[in-house]
């Protein structure tokens, strides 16, 4: 069917140019066929560029962010003597390079270069930590004094006061910030566990309209990436106290802003998946990596599939939940050796999204098909798009067994068992 008018902010396809493109005589409810729905994409996307236009790609001449000119004084430094290491040298060297250093200069570069150092991968993770804390102090402060400036609107005293407050919640005791750039949106991601020791990690990729207000949540907070893997984590914790895990929220990427052609197609999925991997490159050695990736997501986890790091930390899953598609028709098309789980829960409005691709707009194959050959697991209870990792769901329970390599506890949609073919790792 047609995808229905009715949804809340976030839709990652184009439910309200859906009801302008209704309004203009584009949309036939009796349009159900896929080759009438791939005229209703080709449809949309004369309507979206009258309304909406092309965002989030686009900046103003002669803009350098924070962490660009950070990097450029970087690149221009030196330590003992030596040059320090491009920020795109790879986690490997970059890791070398920090072996090289004595306590005092690893300190020193993360008090100069906070936001190059607690966002390097490769570096000491308690290092970034570290450096981290020192870049939201300053931008807390900095967002304190402005949102009492003259010079700003009420809107913008107002918003300045909203991000004081979220570095200030960032900087509370024991929160271990691994990234951290206050660019545009913002981006971020936090640990949860003993990154350094664990040997099963979790890494949560959220979707549209992710940022660095919204990357938590007091309401509902198990719909927010922090809520999301704090509520994994704990599961894990309850499972298996002794168990050595780490859980990630990692909202390090630019995610689509609202509705928009960048939530329907897959470039900043695309931007998006050179940074996950990135990030999978640099975890530690021997151990296991799950991928929980929602909404928008799911479609980054799909584009870096085929290209996840072949050495160090292995990816073992990718779990992906309320998915608009994965950017291909079959799982076997991801080209990767991990295995591959789907779920919906019945109430989800992404149900309604037409599941295909079209001259770049669209997702793909619906992950949940029994055509896709994904495996689907049991999200009882989850209630929604934003509900997966809320106590007492069937798909936190099924997740905590992903993460933790449980397989033969897995329960598939249907009620049974969900492990032919799967191998413990």
């Amino acid at each position: 069917m047609v995808a229905r008018t009715a949804f809340p902010r976030g839709y990652p396809f184009i439910p309200h140019v859906h009801r302008e493109a209704k309004s203009l005589g584009f949309v036939d409810e009796r349009f159900s066929s896929p080759s009438l729905r791939a005229l209703l994409a080709l449809a949309v996307v004369f309507v979206m560029l009258a309304t909406t236009g092309w965002t989030a790609l686009h900046h103003s001449k002669g803009y350098t962010d924070p962490r660009t000119a950070a990097a450029a004084s970087w690149l221009k430094g030196s330590v003992g003597g030596r040059h320090l290491p491009s920020p795109e040298a790879g986690a490997d060297a970059v890791a070398h390079f920090f072996a090289t250093l004595t306590l005092a200069q690893r300190q020193g570069l993360a008090a100069r270069y906070p936001l190059v150092v607690g966002n390097l991968n490769g570096a000491p993770v308690s290092l970034r930590y570290q450096a981290n804390r020192i870049a939201l102090a300053a931008e807390e402060a900095a967002q304190a004094e402005r949102s009492h400036s003259t010079l700003l609107t009420a809107d913008g005293r107002q918003e300045a006061g909203h991000l004081a407050n979220r570095y200030a919640s960032l900087l509370s005791d024991g929160r271990q910030i691994l990234a951290f750039d206050p660019t545009g949106r913002g981006r971020a991601a936090e640990v949860f566990g003993n990154l350094s020791t664990a040997k099963r990690i979790s890494v949560v990729v959220p979707g549209v309209d992710t940022d660095i207000l919204t990357f938590e949540r007091t309401v509902k907070a198990y719909s927010s990436p922090v809520g999301m893997a704090r509520s994994l984590y704990a599961a894990e914790q309850a499972a298996q106290p002794s168990a050595h895990t780490a859980v990630i929220a990692w909202a390090d990427y630019t995610t689509p802003s609202g509705v928009g052609l960048d939530a329907s197609t897959g470039e900043l999925a695309e931007l998006g998946a050179k940074r996950l991997n990135s990030l999978l490159s640099s975890l530690p050695a021997g151990s296991q990596v799950s991928l929980f990736c929602h909404s928008y997501g799911s479609v980054l986890c799909g584009v870096a599939a085929p290209s996840l790091p072949g050495t160090g930390a292995t990816v073992s899953d990718i779990a992906v939940f309320g998915s608009p598609g994965m950017r291909v028709q079959r799982a076997s098309d991801l080209h990767t050796t991990a295995h591959v789980w789907a779920t919906r829960d019945a109430t989800d409005w992404i149900s309604d999204v037409p599941h295909l691709e079209f001259a770049g707009l669209g997702h793909g194959a619906d992950p949940v098909s029994h055509a896709f050959g994904a495996r689907v697991i049991d999200a009882t209870g989850a209630q929604g798009h934003t509900g997966y990792f809320r106590e007492g769901t069937g798909s936190l329970a099924n997740f905590t067994r992903i993460a933790l390599g449980t397989y033969s506890s897995i329960r598939c949609a249907t009620g049974a068992a969900c492990t032919a073919g799967v191998t413990s790792s």
